[in-house]
């Protein structure tokens, strides 16, 4: 029987990331995998294939309705070919995923293909495709089994018509209309996709707001954005059942007022959120509890109940971000060799990938007030900037808010072009407890869609704004 230092269950973003910091660390690691491909939920069916699709779609957007503005005449008409697409979502999936594997034979992680489960706290067995069953011997095991989509109790997916967005990411047909159900990111990411191509999409969010977890402000400017891109939505509505006859779905939904309301597409997309995946593992075997969610319990150092036995990502608390995942495998593999990293959850960014881009890190101003802290607000439209007009992506804006007796920044939340990536911004002052006058003497190039952060900065230091 094999012995290593550290097994690792799951090839995601956390487990891999974990798998190699354990390497560098000097430990002798192995990583379980039950499907044939590395990377998890992200990088096979998640992050990175959607934004792949929405780049794709992105791209036949701008020749479709943007293209002549700029001068730029294509003759004959601009057609989606969805199987070139749908195709080229898969060549960037590949090339990710078999990125993966190089780095583990890199850094001499051995790998197992087959399904990981615990015979005791320190055995593992792995039960293969061809049916044979191998058992390796970890000194410390780290669970990074991810999650799965959620769907509700009444509806039955049928992965054909009745879809997740597993299967949303690889139609064979761009739907005539597209009933989502659910208003969060990954809804509202592949209902953009979708209505790019020329999809009908109509939102029925259960909440009386869409991208429910973030300020308040950016819901109600992304709706608004989205709504001038002829996306439908309904708030406030809880369905109650999704009905499959031939080639077209029946979504049912109670409005805020209890009056039936009946929505009628070719697909329906449920994105209701994900659970944790823990099936399979046994993890009565080894005495690893679960918390009343159905979440592997762990104490601050991502620790279970067993001393031995770690878990990360996806199947823990906190929010779902593979990001987020990838920190806490960097943690659990420092921790190990008696290092002492640490997390600072408040500051894991959050971030909607449709067009224009949302990006949040820090409190909220729901948050502030519920808190009763004393905050002050900058805020920044994007259309003020000289590159936000020369690239025709004006809609959005930065909003700071920052303490209102020390000026150290609380909160960064942003809509438009870029924001995912000048999130990272906000990132690194409120890393340093920066306060909104340090972002504000700080020098961004122009032009630049950065130069927002700098006026709201400006904006939340005694309303200096230059350029509104």
């Amino acid at each position: 029987m094999t012995q290593y230092d550290v097994a690792v269950i799951g090839s995601g973003p956390g487990g891999y990331v974990a798998a190699i910091r354990c390497a560098q660390l000097g430990m002798k690691t192995a990583i379980i995998e039950k499907y044939g491909t590395l990377g998890g939920t992200c990088l096979n069916v998640g992050c990175i294939p959607s934004k792949a699709l929405l780049d794709s779609s992105h791209h036949y957007e701008d020749a479709v309705k943007h293209f002549e503005e700029h001068g730029i005449e294509i003759p004959g008409e601009v057609k989606v070919n969805l199987e070139k697409m749908i195709e080229r979502k898969q060549a960037v999936v590949d090339q990710t995923c078999t990125g993966v594997k190089f780095l583990m034979d890199k850094n001499k992680i051995d790998v197992f293909e087959g399904l990981g489960s615990f015979k005791d706290a320190t055995h593992v067995s792995i039960k293969k495709n061809d049916g044979k069953t191998e058992t390796i011997e970890a000194k410390n095991t780290i669970i990074a089994t991810g999650s799965k989509p959620s769907t509700l109790p009444f509806i039955k997916l049928d992965k054909e018509r009745i879809i997740t967005s597993t299967e949303a990411l690889r139609l064979k047909e761009v739907p005539k209309h597209m009933i989502v159900i659910g208003g969060g990111v990954i809804g509202l990411e592949l209902g953009q996709v979708y209505k790019r191509l020329g999809a009908e999409v109509t939102v029925v969010e259960y909440m009386d707001r869409i991208i429910p977890g973030m300020d308040g402000s950016l819901s109600k400017e992304l709706m608004k954005v989205l709504k001038k891109q002829k996306m439908k939505f309904n708030l406030s509505h809880k369905v109650k059942s999704v009905e499959r006859k031939g080639k077209e779905v029946i979504v049912k939904a109670d409005d805020k007022k209890g009056q039936e309301i009946v929505f009628t597409g070719d697909y329906c997309l449920v994105s209701v959120g994900r659970r944790p995946y823990t099936d399979g593992l046994n993890l009565e075997a080894a005495g690893v509890k679960l918390d009343d969610r159905g979440r592997v319990a762990v104490n601050d150092h991502l620790q279970t109940n067993i001393s031995n036995i770690y878990a990360i990502g996806d199947v823990i608390r906190g929010a779902m971000l593979a990001h987020k995942a990838e920190e806490e495998g960097t943690l659990v593999a420092e921790q190990l060799a008696g290092q002492k990293p640490h997390i600072d959850y408040n500051l894991i960014p959050g971030v909607v990938y449709t067009w224009p881009e949302v990006a949040a890190v820090g409190k909220t101003e729901e948050e502030l007030k519920e808190a009763g802290v004393e905050y002050k607000t900058g805020q920044f439209p994007m259309r003020a900037l000289g590159r936000a007009r020369a690239s025709m992506d004006v809609d959005g804006f930065v909003k700071i808010l920052a303490d209102k007796k020390t000026d150290e920044v609380l909160g960064v939340h942003m809509i438009g072009a870029r924001c995912a990536d000048l999130i990272t911004e906000g990132v690194t002052a409120m890393e340093f407890r920066a306060s909104a006058e340090d972002i504000a003497r700080m020098s961004h190039a122009h032009p630049t869609y950065a130069e927002a952060v700098k006026e709201a900065a400006l904006a939340a230091t005694d309303d200096r704004a230059l350029h509104v």
